[in-house]
């Protein structure tokens, strides 16, 4: 067999393999000159970070010349840009991480029966937009992240190519709600009609419409951050959704989010804003961080004070922030260096555990009608695990009152010798966030008798937590929509967006 460097994905027990798409690529390994080749060779895009992959000889003297000693180029001309397909595996079958070259522009056929052209724009981040034709929705390939100008002009260019190809004229263009958006922005250049779609909801329709299921669902869409109706920052939403419009049921608990973008690349601010606000004074929040190595006491001194006086510092009910904090808080990931490397990293040291671990079950509670999920009581108790300790709140709440009766067979965790263990307490917090879901879906459906949950959003590349969710949810009777060829992050909301898009332009459909 080959060698691969130790370098390549560290701590990842799982290598990409790209398969060749061009007979160059064959060539490089059996071209007949006399050169021995090693077995693998490490390959990326053409494209400097961030910025979208080159598409003409300019472009690549231009940004690539600083990377790279030679260029091989050729006379034919790329019309569109598409990137390399990135899919993981669920039960033996694909589950797509980025869907491009090779798969789009398949058409995602439903049967509702629309007539039209629409346009879904986007995301922010892992664009890709989306051209409906009735009942066929054409997902383009992977665009980019819109942060940088260039796949802004990329995005346009390309959609503008795509309507060329398909002999489409959409007549209504939809995007995110989110108010600074660039994605949102170049929709309104577009001089369509508008609607927008709350970002959460955009990913439930989308995995509705890739199982071509439209009635009523309870729709679990965690991810990192999307911009709420209440212009609050949400992630962890558990949304009663159809066609019309959704209503928000269920969410997780709302944490302090302190310093803006750098909150989402080092998840040990996320810890320390859950520690201190758990603690009750800065004193005890600061030992625990001590104990934890989380932090300088400069450092946790700097986010105290922003709490204290709301410098920079929102509300959230991101999951995704939630996971980075926990990896921070077990030692695994302090910080991001790309993202999601303390997410994944935390699910990778999950699955190295193979013991017995129901996980716990903490009562949910309801304000307003709507359920709330106590997910500060599994950080606190990661933190009992990590250094041996529990704060009394959680003590208090987990033994004085009843608890959610969804899974019989679940029993306390044994938290003693296993505790300290690392791969324990990373499945002890996917199995018990897992709980949590499937006991807010019990809830809602003892309500509405919806019986039918999807579950998406960027959270759920956690294979490891789908497969929780998923088998609890279908001990419990409910019919579970999971994503396929549509990834259920980002890149898959333009999805939802234009069939959001076509129902307004077919309301009795």
């Amino acid at each position: 067999g080959g060698y691969v460097c130790e370098g390549c994905a560290p701590d990842n027990p799982k290598l990409g393999i790209m398969l060749p798409y061009a007979p160059l690529q064959l060539l490089l390994f059996d071209y007949d000159d006399g050169i021995k080749m090693p077995d693998v060779l490490v390959m990326t895009s053409a494209n400097t970070s961030g910025a979208p992959i080159c598409r003409d000889d300019e472009d690549a003297v231009r940004e690539l010349t600083h990377l790279c000693d030679v260029m091989l180029s050729h006379n034919r001309a790329i019309r569109i840009r598409a990137d390399d397909t990135v899919m993981d595996f669920y039960k033996e079958k694909p589950y797509m991480v980025r869907r491009s070259r090779g798969y789009a522009p398949l058409p995602v056929p439903v049967s509702a029966g629309f007539k039209g052209q629409v346009l879904g724009m986007g995301g922010e981040l892992k664009n890709e937009f989306c051209i409906g034709a009735g009942d066929l929705f054409y997902v383009s390939p992977y665009v980019g992240d819109l942060e940088d100008i260039r796949t802004v002009r990329a995005l346009k260019e390309t959609e503008a190519r795509f309507e060329t190809l398909l002999e489409a004229k959409p007549e209504l263009v939809c995007c995110d709600m989110h108010p600074s958006y660039n994605s949102s922005e170049a929709a309104r250049d577009m001089n369509l009609p508008l609607c927008e779609i709350q970002h959460h909801y955009a990913h439930v329709l989308s995995c509705m419409a890739e199982n071509d299921y439209f009635e009523k669902t309870i729709g679990v869409s965690f991810d990192g951050t999307g911009y709420g109706t209440d212009a609050a920052i949400w992630g962890g939403e558990i949304l009663l959704s159809d066609l019309n419009g959704f209503t928000r049921k269920a969410h997780i608990k709302p944490f302090l989010q302190i310093g803006g973008d750098a909150s989402a690349k080092e998840g040990w601010r996320i810890a320390l804003a859950i520690i201190y606000e758990t603690a009750g004074n800065e004193e005890a929040a600061l030992k625990t961080a001590e104990e934890l190595g989380l932090c300088s006491e400069k450092e946790a001194r700097v986010l105290f004070a922003m709490a204290r006086n709301n410098i920079n510092s929102v509300r959230s009910t991101s999951c995704g922030r939630l996971f980075d904090a926990a990896a921070a808080i077990l030692g695994i990931r302090r910080i991001n260096t790309f993202e999601g490397e303390a997410a994944t990293a935390l699910m990778y040291k999950a699955m190295e555990f193979k013991g017995s671990c129901p996980g716990d079950e903490f009562e949910l509670f309801e304000d307003k009608d709507v359920l709330i999920l106590p997910t500060d009581l599994i950080m606190d108790k990661l933190i009992n695990m990590k250094i041996g300790k529990a704060s009394q709140k959680t003590e208090a709440l987990k033994h004085s009152g009843s608890r959610t009766a969804f899974c019989t067979d679940i029993r306390p965790a044994d938290t003693g010798k296993a505790a300290a263990d690392t791969a324990y307490a990373a499945y002890y917090f996917h199995m018990t966030l897992a709980n949590m879901i499937t006991g807010a879906c019990v809830r809602i459906r003892n309500k509405t008798d919806i019986n039918t949950a999807c579950l998406t959003g960027g959270v759920f590349q956690n294979t490891l937590l789908l497969g929780m969710c998923e088998e609890k949810l279908e001990r419990e009777g409910f019919r579970v929509l999971t994503h396929h060829l549509i990834p259920p992050n980002d890149g898959g909301i333009s999805l939802g967006q234009a069939v959001y898009a076509m129902k307004r332009l077919n309301p009795g459909s």
